[in-house]
């Protein structure tokens, strides 16, 4: 196993730093594909679903939170920003800084779980008339949000390892594959939450509203 002198103390590799990179990205970017592929699936369905039992997922929707599918829009939104942040100082050898933007980050995403905390436990007390279209609505709702807010937490314990790397000064601008690779999952966790709101939360409302105006 060799060591290369330009990188930061403690970092060792089997292969060149370019090699390194460009392949870590790559595994990362059909890592991503993948999971492009299994959340379409998912709102595939929701969007068949839908049109099945249109005017009963429309009543649903009206009991979904959307101030705090906003809150949380915004808690992620705001991450990304933050986890960019990091990557740039990554890139310069700011370990202090790495360190700074991930706490942000990791603040956001933790703010994330706590209004999802909430709102699951609202919908928990509020059980509405059990028939297939309920059944149905819930079931995609909480499979979605759920797969997803795993992929939140999978995204926080990854943000934790980098900055742990940070506080090792491991980064340098030779170096800094790591931060790189988690952020842009990072950022697939946000993309994913942009389409989900608006699906989950707004779309239905929307269509409901028209036609009760009609």
């Amino acid at each position: 196993m060799g060591h290369d002198e330009s990188l930061p103390p403690g970092h060792f590799s089997y292969f060149e730093p370019e090699q390194a990179y460009h392949s870590s990205k790559l595994g990362m970017w059909i890592f991503l594909a993948t999971e492009v592929h299994l959340f379409g699936g998912l709102f595939a369905a929701f969007a068949i679903y839908r049109w099945r039992y249109l005017e009963q997922f429309n009543e649903f929707a009206q009991t979904l939170n959307w101030k705090l599918g906003a809150l949380n829009t915004v808690f992620l939104l705001s991450s990304s920003y933050w986890m960019v942040r990091a990557v740039d100082a990554a890139q310069k050898g700011l370990n202090k800084k790495v360190i700074k933007y991930c706490n942000i980050t990791l603040l956001f995403g933790c703010g994330f779980f706590v209004v999802k905390f909430f709102e699951y436990k609202a919908k928990l007390t509020h059980v509405p008339p059990i028939v297939p279209s309920t059944h149905v609505f819930y079931g995609l709702y909480y499979t979605m949000t759920g797969l997803h807010a795993v992929h939140v937490l999978v995204g926080v314990v990854a943000i934790w390892w980098v900055r742990g790397l940070a506080k090792k000064n491991r980064y340098s601008p030779v170096y800094y594959t790591p931060v790189e690779v988690v952020g842009l999952y990072w950022h697939l966790v946000d993309v994913v939450w942009i389409y989900l709101y608006p699906v989950l939360y707004l779309l239905a409302g929307v269509s409901l509203g028209v036609a009760t105006a009609h």
